[in-house]
């Protein structure tokens, strides 16, 4: 019996991001060939003016206010000539409105860039944009399209997944990024999949535990199990115990590895959850991980939901070919197409039972014993 939920609202979703990919391909139809490749190839300072807005908070400050950049500016600790300027290019992005003469207001975009707002993105531009993240691409990118080494590791000298164990800092924000994941990508994966069906989740790689608490609130008599890092589990713990709300006492966290060992399944009413991990491994990793994931289920029946981005087999869309960019550049994963995830899948030993189309950028592909 399918898991899948809500297929007519589904397949309208998919719709609406066809016609979505054929917009945003109108630029290069109707702009002068010259100056659509200029705009490209100055695009990093739309993203470098957007992160230096997020530093400086300005979203959060101006709040549902309207605010002259030198009011603004004096709020934020800038110059007020040189924040009207910047103001002035983010509102031209879409982001923030110029109410008046360098009068600035929040709008629908720059209201996720506010701290205190719940489906705030703010650590993801953060992250993205920080120097630990903008090295690479800015430094070794040519060098590791050459070689066929992933940046991250030429600019740090070792691999993303190494390099947080042992920066705090960036450790917590790159946690508050992904934690922050829903924003960017909906609550389809809480809604489009069945999980009234089962008991418990076990969630590796669960950082907080965020995307399994959005679950836990739709059915009242699950559970969640997060299994994470030693560090992040007790980042997780402490931070719990200071922000309560609705269901945070069903969540339960344990240190684990997904390529060492993981908490085994109890029975088929277990369903393991691995959001965005799978895409930071390379194939043979892969394999070795979801081997891993037998092992925990053995016999008893459990199942394995894999949120992942799915990339078309050709005529891949830009958010999917962006995304499989910065897996290459920050670690030795990929996105994955169809195809490519049957592949890793059947070489673990697993059966890809089903494919849960969401409506949002991922998928979920549901994974039982081979």
């Amino acid at each position: 019996m399918t898991l899948q939920m809500n297929t007519g609202a589904v397949r309208r979703f998919a719709k609406a991001m066809k016609f979505g990919a054929w917009l945003q391909s109108i630029p290069n139809k109707v702009t002068p060939v010259a100056f659509r490749l200029v705009q490209i190839g100055s695009a990093y300072w739309q993203s470098r003016a957007l992160f230096v807005a997020v530093r400086l908070d300005v979203a959060t400050v101006l709040g549902v206010g309207n605010l002259s950049t030198v009011e603004l500016a004096g709020r934020v600790g800038a110059n007020g000539d040189a924040l009207g300027r910047l103001m002035r290019l983010l509102a031209a992005m879409g982001i923030f409105e110029e109410t008046a003469p360098m009068v600035f207001s929040n709008n629908k975009l720059s209201r996720c860039l506010c701290s205190d707002n719940p489906r705030s993105i703010r650590a993801m531009i953060l992250m993205h944009n920080s120097e630990a993240m903008s090295r690479p691409w800015c430094e070794q990118l040519e060098a590791g399209i050459r070689s066929g080494t992933p940046p991250f590791q030429l600019s740090h000298g070792e691999d993303l997944f190494d390099y947080l164990d042992h920066h705090a800092d960036f450790d917590q924000l790159f946690s508050e990024a992904m934690d922050s994941v829903e924003a960017l990508a909906g609550d389809g994966f809480a809604t489009d999949l069945d999980w009234g069906r089962f008991d418990r989740i076990i969630d590796v790689g669960g950082s907080r535990g965020t995307k399994a608490l959005t679950i836990l609130k739709r059915h009242p008599k699950l559970s969640a199990l997060i299994v994470d890092r030693p560090q992040v589990v007790d980042e997780a713990t402490r931070y719990w115990a200071n922000h309560h709300t609705e269901g945070v006492e069903r969540l339960h966290f344990q240190a684990g590895d997904l390529l060492e060992a993981i908490p085994a399944a109890a029975g088929p009413k277990d369903i393991y959850l691995l959001s965005a991990v799978l895409h930071g491994f390379d194939d043979n990793t892969c394999v070795r991980a979801i081997q891993k994931l037998r092992e925990a289920i053995g016999n008893s029946g459990a199942r394995a939901a894999i949120l992942e981005m799915v990339v078309q087999e050709t005529g891949t869309d830009i958010a999917s070919a962006s995304f499989d960019m910065q897996m290459f550049v920050g670690c030795r994963g990929r996105e994955r197409t169809t195809t490519e995830w049957k592949s890793v899948v059947q070489a673990s030993g697993m059966a890809l039972e089903e494919v849960v189309r969401l409506r949002s950028l991922g998928s979920i592909l549901v994974l039982r014993s081979g």
